[in-house]
């Protein structure tokens, strides 16, 4: 686990240079949008950066502090009145219930988050990353919380700081029109956050990031409140659940890129491990970041040694450079987070989505906005729960629609010379796959509907079913039920034992008679037959009877 691969050292090497060069300007702006200042961007890149590509899953990722994970920590800051303390502790058990995760095997589920809810939360960070750097772009501090900084917004136009208005957009711009030839040396991002930082030198009234810390970090040892610790320990389930989908999603993007697999519970095993760190020396949460990510590769990078290298360029940095930081404006950091939440919402889905299901659409659209305006938790949570329900009726409509009736069924010649001399006497219902919650609520309708007057006896064949859940279980004892109840007899075939386990715990196959269940469709179509031609008999000779009777009766005067 813990052997290096030194084949590709150079490409290596220059890949995290490279990757470290560009989380600079990310880390301090983003630890500057979190509340707790640059330092500790630089401490939660330094951590998860070095950690999670020492211990994690994807070889070429590079991890650090990201957008989405930086929303939730300003919103806990805010909401802990400013208390440094408890937000290490939250970024602490995150990490820890991160490594749970990754032992627990959780990482094969985390990527099952539906499409549209992942592009609905991740465009919503990506809007409110740009709404809480809009006060900054006009030279103003806003309160913390989205609503806050939209509240504060007429404030902030009614007192344009201009020359910060006007640095911030020229960052922006820098940022987004860099020449391509020239960000082979040096990236985009570094190039508006030197050249904006040397142009604010220049001018007055700006404000600036000030003071950072020099030297290694002290230890900040979890505290607890019992008046914040749900408070702390919902940001830090939110803190784990979102860094491991955001790592996880790259994680796939560097497969697609280096063709190869990354491992996804020793993924999150590594970046808890990170984020354990980051939280102790007071640094804040992080996770894969893609843009870093491709940097890397793209430079050369693809083993965990540049990961680890991009981590220790970014401690050089705050053991020498920190006095240069400290003359960073506010309105350089917005200009380039203001580009980071403009990458960050998925122009790619919304450019398509009016051509795809609109149900989608709408879901992404629900998603979106709980998470600007809601909370992140509550926004995911809506999204997969609607999602998984919409897909259970999905599958429950073609469940029911692939409940065959007679004509549609492969059948073979001897069922069908004696179906086709039973006739409507007999009707045989045949499942396609798994019965599903969703497929049993209208299962006993379905079969209503099919049976018409006339038929004596109901097959109901499970040949085709692994299993049954108690909702199927308690759908066919209703079936059960109506046919006795309207002198017909269900006949149940094909069953495995699982089936019948189930079906025999649940009582379901108590008022059943032995012949009624057969282990074959064949089987139970010549039960029915059995049946129906034996009751047919004794019909006959019940009327013959009646007709001798009625005959011996002497004439009436």
């Amino acid at each position: 686990m813990f052997k290096l691969d030194t084949s590709n050292l150079r490409g290596d090497i220059t890949g995290g240079i490279t990757a470290g060069v560009v989380a600079l300007p990310l880390a301090l702006a983003l630890g500057v949008a979190s509340g707790l200042g640059p330092i500790a961007g630089l401490y939660g890149a330094i951590a998860v950066g070095f950690f999670a590509a020492l211990f994690g899953g994807t070889p070429s990722q590079i991890s650090g502090p990201t957008g989405p994970m930086v929303v939730v920590l300003a919103g806990l800051f805010a909401s802990l009145s400013g208390s440094a303390e408890l937000v290490f502790t939250a970024v602490i058990l995150a990490g820890l219930i991160q490594v749970a995760f990754g032992v627990l095997g959780v990482g094969q589920y985390i990527r099952l988050v539906p499409y549209p809810v992942v592009s609905g939360f991740m465009t919503g960070i990506g809007v409110i990353i740009i709404i809480l750097q809009l006060g900054r772009l006009l030279g103003h501090e806003p309160p913390g919380g989205t609503l806050g900084a939209l509240g504060y917004l007429p404030t902030a136009l009614a007192s344009i700081n201009f020359t910060a208005l006007i640095l911030g957009i020229g960052t922006l711009v820098i940022a987004y029109k860099w020449p391509s030839n020239l960000g082979k040396y040096v990236p985009g991002a570094l190039a508006a956050l030197i050249i904006g930082t040397l142009v604010g030198l220049t001018l007055e009234g700006l404000p600036k990031l000030g003071e950072i810390p020099t030297g290694l970090p002290d230890l900040h040892m979890p505290v607890f409140n019992q008046e914040t610790i749900w408070l702390v320990l919902e940001a830090a389930v939110i803190l784990a659940v979102l860094g491991s989908i955001d790592s996880l999603l790259t994680s796939l993007v560097a497969d697609n890129m280096t063709r190869t697999r990354h491992d996804s519970n020793r993924e999150l095993i590594g970046q808890g491990i990170g984020n354990t760190v980051s939280g102790l020396i007071g640094g804040i949460a992080g996770a894969g970041a893609t843009m870093r990510t491709v940097v890397n590769i793209r430079s050369g990078g693809r083993e965990r040694i540049s990961g680890m290298v991009h981590a220790l360029l970014l401690l050089a940095v705050v053991l020498g450079l920190s006095p240069l930081a400290a003359q960073i404006p506010h309105a350089v950091l917005a200009g380039i987070l203001v580009k980071v939440g403009l990458d960050i919402v998925d122009w790619n889905y919304l450019s398509k989505a009016h051509r795809g299901p609109r149900w989608d659409l709408a879901l992404m659209a629900l998603v979106l906005g709980f998470t600007v305006f809601v909370d992140l938790i509550t926004a995911v949570a809506i999204g997969v729960v609607l999602a998984a329900l919409a897909y259970v009726k999905q599958v429950a409509t073609l469940q029911l629609e692939a409940i065959k009736n007679l004509p549609d069924l492969p059948l073979s010649e001897e069922e069908k010379t004696t179906l086709d001399h039973l006739g409507p006497r007999v009707r045989l219902f045949d499942f396609g796959g798994p019965l599903s919650f969703g497929a049993a609520a209208d299962l006993g309708h379905h079969v209503r509907e099919q049976v018409k007057n006339g038929t004596s006896a109901v097959i109901l064949n499970f040949e085709r079913v692994p299993f049954v859940d108690v909702s199927a279980a308690r759908a066919v004892e209703t079936i059960a039920h109506d046919a006795s109840a309207s002198g017909r007899t269900v006949f149940l075939s094909g069953m495995n034992e699982e089936i019948i386990e189930v079906l025999t715990g649940l009582g379901v196959l108590n008022g059943l008679k032995p012949e009624q269940c057969q282990p074959t469709r064949a089987e139970a179509i010549r039960a029915a037959s059995a049946l129906i031609e034996k009751g047919e008999s004794e019909t006959k000779t019940s009327k013959k009877n009646d007709l001798g009777l009625n005959q011996a009766q002497p004439a009436s005067s």
